[in-house]
């Protein structure tokens, strides 16, 4: 359905058919939040829900790119392109970041249909990027291994379209498989799937999120400095993620940033002790989901009384396991885990009574984990 999409979309803009179609899924964190851009450990799955972009090569040297989900057409000089604020950056700069690596990336028409819901909290500009970066890959004829493709998306986030997160969206998103979670090592970049068989309620509370408006930035300012004054006592320490709980009792760090660095050093650990629950064929510890969630919100002054709402009303469900916001927070979605009946029959009551209380009407999915980023015609990928 979403391949046929695109390629009605593409065919009314240009005319013609595509010579590749690629995708990639959305995703959301089981657990390990504000912890990838510190050098820890995160878990996420992929979405059943995805970002396809069709491509041709184009003639002069400009390229073309249009978008479902946009009122405007962008266009952009294929060598050497610019930022401009606008959504086809995350196009320009896989490009621009193919030229970077020595890769012509030819001029090309490019159409994007999604259904990854933008401004969620669920990646998908990561959705894009991987996807964008698979298709111009074949296009230009380079072969090129999912996690190749990976890094090279994330680098066009971080350098050209200028958000400096970590390697978590673009890593699941290219390397997810069926029924697993992805453990990501966010320091080195290794990679471990996770049987993950449990269902996930996405519920987006209707709060815009965008990160660049966001305090994304400043927390990331403020690990920063927390790090940097750990290291006066700790030399050694790689990242802030690798500073252990008792390391922490030990100094004293000026506030809000003990607070930042607690939150980074415990989520830590909790990724490592739901991987071991995960890899022992025990369902998901819903306890850890809590302990994220409460950790997130009074350590790292991340969620919103949307957000927390939500985790409250789904504990309070039959059938859930654990819930927690998911995404950088401020807005966005949460999940709630547990088994798929029990979330499809509390889904629509929670929803209700949200709407009555904040006078938002919410969106709501079912998931499970799903594949990773693959081209038309060879399958999904899954491969590290």
């Amino acid at each position: 359905m979403s391949e046929r999409e695109v390629r009605a979309l593409f065919a009314r803009a240009y005319g013609g058919e595509p010579c590749v179609v690629a995708s990639a899924p959305g995703r959301v964190n089981l657990i390990g939040e504000h912890t990838d851009y510190n050098g820890g450990e995160v878990l996420p799955i992929a979405i059943a829900r995805r970002t396809w972009v069709a491509a041709r090569r184009g003639t002069g040297e400009r390229s073309r790119a249009v978008s479902a989900a946009e009122r405007s057409p962008g266009e952009f000089d294929a060598r050497e392109p610019v930022r401009t604020g606008a959504w086809w950056d995350y196009i320009a700069g896989v490009v621009s970041e193919m030229e970077r690596r020595g890769l012509v990336a030819p001029p090309a028409e490019v159409a994007v249909w999604s259904d990854v819901p933008l401004g969620a909290g669920l990646s998908s500009s990561a959705a894009l990027e991987v996807a964008t970066t698979l298709a111009l890959l074949a296009l230009a004829g380079v072969a090129a291994e999912r996690r190749e493709a990976a890094l090279l998306a994330h680098r066009a986030e971080c350098e050209f379209v200028g958000l400096a997160v970590g390697i978590m969206d673009q890593f699941v998103s290219a390397l997810a498989r069926p029924g697993h979670a992805l453990h990501v090592w966010c320091d080195t970049g290794a990679v471990e799937h996770v049987p993950m068989g449990e269902s996930v309620l996405i519920f987006d509370t209707a709060v815009p999120r965008a990160l660049r408006g966001s305090e994304y930035s400043t927390r990331s300012a403020e690990c920063e400095r927390a790090l940097a004054l750990l290291r006066r006592r700790y030399p050694e320490l790689p990242s802030l993620a690798a500073v252990s709980p008792e390391e922490l009792s030990g100094v004293t760090l000026p506030e809000p940033l003990l607070r930042r660095a607690r939150h980074v050093s415990e989520e830590t650990h909790r990724v490592r002790r739901m991987v071991e629950r995960l890899r022992s064929g025990a369902p998901v510890d819903g306890s850890l989901l809590i302990a994220s969630h409460e950790s997130l919100r009074d350590l790292y002054d991340c969620s919103s009384p949307e957000l927390d709402w939500f985790v409250a009303r789904a504990m309070r469900a039959p059938g859930v396991r654990g819930a927690r916001l998911t995404g950088a927070g401020w807005g966005g979605c949460a999940i709630a885990v547990g088994d798929e009946d029990a979330l499809r029959a509390a889904a629509p009551a929670i929803a209700a009574e949200y709407e009555g209380a904040f006078g938002r009407a919410p969106r709501w999915w079912i998931t499970a984990a799903a594949a990773g980023a693959s081209v038309a015609g060879e399958g999904a990928s899954g491969g590290a």
